[in-house]
């Protein structure tokens, strides 16, 4: 059995089938559930993690769980790896991370891989900044929602400059995952920016949506 096969194997015998069908109701998936629980997907993935021993492995496990899963869970578990230890800020997991945000193209998927992203910010500023700008304006907006959301959590790490820049060419689209973005963005940055949060939120022509999200603790 290969890695790939061993890891669908675990996450069979993890399966509840009477979680299945409310998992994938809740998601809106056309894709099914096995109803294994996340906590259960990230052992399953961190244990598969832990013999590998090189980046290439690690990203074609990742690639191969994520391009012939039949289940979502298989999908969350090659995310889940993009996390461990051998790949996390890694630079060149970066087409396959785009890979599966341009494939997955629902929030679920986009969210988790945010964290990445985050992870990139730290280790890899300057190429980082780079990369959002450019997904910032992409025609994707599943690309635009992981640029907006790639610095959550940061605190005082976090880039307000930059931040900016990714949210000036969305602040007008009518969508309500990108207008929900960058509403959570500012809300995240006002844990340890409030007078920042209220200030850009005074001088820039935010959505409803996005306004009450910023504002909602503040």
């Amino acid at each position: 059995m290969s890695a790939a096969d061993d890891v669908r194997a675990a996450l069979r015998r993890a399966a509840d089938p009477a979680r299945a069908a409310g998992q994938q109701a809740y998601m809106k998936s056309a894709m099914p559930y096995l109803g294994v629980t996340m906590p259960d997907v990230r052992r399953i993935a961190r244990l598969a993690g832990k013999d590998l021993r090189s980046p290439d492995e690690a990203r074609g496990l990742a690639r191969a769980l994520w391009d012939e899963a039949t289940h979502r869970e298989e999908r969350y578990a090659g995310m889940i790896l993009l996390g461990g230890p051998v790949l996390r800020g890694d630079l060149d997991s970066v087409p396959l991370l785009e890979h599966m945000v341009r494939t997955g193209r629902w929030w679920d998927f986009t969210d988790d891989l945010a964290g990445r992203v985050r992870e990139l910010h730290d280790r890899h500023p300057v190429e980082t900044a780079r990369l959002v700008r450019d997904w910032s304006v992409d025609e994707d907006l599943w690309m635009r929602r992981l640029a907006i959301l790639s610095q959550l959590g940061r605190r005082d790490r976090t880039d307000l400059a930059l931040l900016s820049q990714l949210l000036e060419p969305n602040l007008g689209d009518p969508e309500f995952f990108i207008r929900k973005a960058i509403g959570w963005a500012l809300r995240d940055v006002g844990r340890t920016r409030p007078d920042w949060v209220r200030e850009y939120a005074a001088t820039h022509e935010l959505s409803p949506l996005s306004r009450r999200e910023a504002l909602k603790h503040l």
